[in-house]
């Protein structure tokens, strides 16, 4: 059984991610929970004993281009179905958090609050939770003026007023409200 999850719906920028874990019963990790409920240290130390203990595992993302062509659901969707693909090895189920599916070659179990209730989501949290935010860092070394690594994209009080000094970055989300409405401001 494969868990799955995302990271990175709600930002103005950047792509988002997902993450497919198969843990292993034999190599537990304790400490699994929701990303959102821990630590940045703490999620990092856990990404790491995820890969090094979990049978397979794969992160996945989709692009701001994908996710302004088909929308941030269908973007996030795909990103998942590329995560189960880049599996080492193919689940027969996956349990995926939320209440939409992707279109995958096994069977598919929605899970509300999943990333809390079932190991396995947790653990892809974990990972695409520490995958997005390392690509925000980077994105932080190419537009500093952005304070990405502050806010990793979402809509805070500095990231709009970054916005609104600067207009919107080739990683902006340009289909989000925020950042096309600054685009129709701009000259």
């Amino acid at each position: 059984m494969a868990g799955v999850d995302e990271a990175g719906r709600g930002p103005l920028a950047g792509g988002v991610y997902a993450a497919a874990v198969i843990l292993d019963p034999g190599r537990p990790v304790d400490g699994l929970a929701d990303s959102k409920v821990l630590t940045a240290e703490r999620r990092e130390e856990l990404a790491a004993h995820i890969q090094e203990r979990a049978l397979a595992w794969c992160v996945a993302s989709a692009t701001v281009l994908e996710i302004d062509t088909l929308n941030i659901l269908r973007a996030t969707l795909l990103a998942m179905q590329r995560a189960v693909d880049g599996l080492g090895q193919a689940p027969q189920v996956a349990m995926v958090d939320g209440n939409q599916a992707p279109t995958l070659r096994c069977t598919v179990q929605t899970v509300i609050k999943g990333d809390a209730l079932v190991p396995a989501i947790s653990a892809a949290s974990i990972l695409a939770k520490t995958a997005r935010d390392a690509d925000l860092q980077r994105l932080h070394a190419l537009y500093p003026q952005y304070g990405f690594d502050q806010h990793k994209g979402y809509g805070t009080a500095l990231h709009m007023q970054r916005l609104r000094e600067h207009g919107p970055c080739p990683e902006h989300r340009r289909s989000f409200a925020p950042v096309r409405e600054r685009l129709a401001v701009v000259p």
